[in-house]
């Protein structure tokens, strides 16, 4: 049974076969995406290859050194933008239907990382969180829903392997992320009428600040683990490289991003890990769910019609 269940979540999960291209040009105009959190990392590589490969980006950071660094890349426009705060969405929508190319795809990229136990994380941290992971994505697609339907574009969104693997001390970033995976699901649904197309990249651990800022969230809130209950695990966790050099540059997630944008057919899910470890650790958390699930309810099915439901769903892909 587990092995059976596995092998239906890895064919499901696994990139299908060449597809089809897109041009990052429609007639003769480029085709412009929008990159939210585009100052490091992910967002950074992102913009940078986009631009490489002839798309148009709009490319967002909240600091002027940030901006001025963006503002030099070719084919980059630079646009000051903090997804929590829409007023400044709102004139990024002014811009870019002034600047007159649409817009083809939205990456929501932007976002923070909260790290606490459940049962102690303070509701002001938890808003936090949610305001930029999940509010963010939402009031962002809202604002150029108009502009996307028009160009028939896509919607990509930036979630985890958390949003599938959860862990002690995450509590609140995994239950963001988890939020982005039903965000991307529901949202695809009511746009696939217009003819918009929405992914979610789930990248593994690649080299990024987010852990940075985590800490100097923590430190500028005057943690210091006393009185915690888990005070040894946040001690171990704050004590902890923050610069993640030790991971790799995010240049296969900016690949993906990449794929989503150009693919004819692109997929709902993109998983993007670094290595065979993190791979097999977010399937097993796929394949875990799936068996509690099946396991012991009224309508529970056999390995027979297990494969059935395998068969049925790689038809569809």
């Amino acid at each position: 049974m587990k092995h059976l269940v596995a092998t239906l979540l890895v064919a499901i999960l696994v990139s299908p076969g060449p597809r089809a291209q897109t041009t990052p040009t429609d007639g003769k105009t480029q085709r412009a995406v929008l990159v939210t959190g585009a100052s490091s990392g992910i967002g950074r590589k992102t913009t940078e290859l986009l631009a490489q490969s002839g798309f148009f980006v709009y490319a967002t950071a909240r600091k002027d050194d940030d901006l001025k660094a963006l503002a030099a890349i070719p084919n980059v426009q630079a646009l000051r933008l903090d997804v929590t705060q829409q007023d400044q969405i709102d004139a990024a929508v002014k811009t870019v239907q002034d600047g007159g190319r649409g817009l083809f795809g939205l990456i929501n990229n932007a976002g923070v990382a909260v790290m606490a136990p459940l049962i102690e994380v303070t509701e002001q941290d938890l808003a936090f969180q949610f305001d930029a992971n999940v509010y963010g994505p939402y009031r962002v697609t809202k604002a150029f829903a108009p502009l996307l339907i028009a160009s028939k574009g896509r919607v990509m969104t930036t979630g985890s392997l958390s949003g599938i693997v959860a862990w002690a001390m995450g509590g609140p970033y995994v239950m963001s992320k988890h939020a982005v995976e039903a965000f991307t699901d529901t949202l695809a649904l009511e746009l696939a009428p217009f003819g918009v197309q929405v992914s979610v990249i789930e990248p593994g651990n690649y080299r990024s600040e987010i852990m940075t800022n985590m800490r100097e969230r923590l430190v500028a809130g005057g943690y210091g683990g006393d009185g915690s209950r888990y005070q040894k695990q946040l001690d171990r966790l704050l004590e902890q490289p923050t610069d993640r050099a030790q991971f790799k540059e995010p240049d296969e997630v900016a690949a993906a991003f990449l794929a989503a944008l150009t693919d004819a057919a692109p997929k709902r899910r993109y998983l993007v890990v670094p290595n065979q470890r993190e791979a097999e650790l977010t399937i097993r958390a796929a394949m875990a769910r799936l068996v509690q699930l099946n396991a012991g309810q009224p309508y529970a099915y056999d390995r027979d019609g297990l494969i059935k439901l395998l068969d049925e769903e790689l038809r569809r892909q």
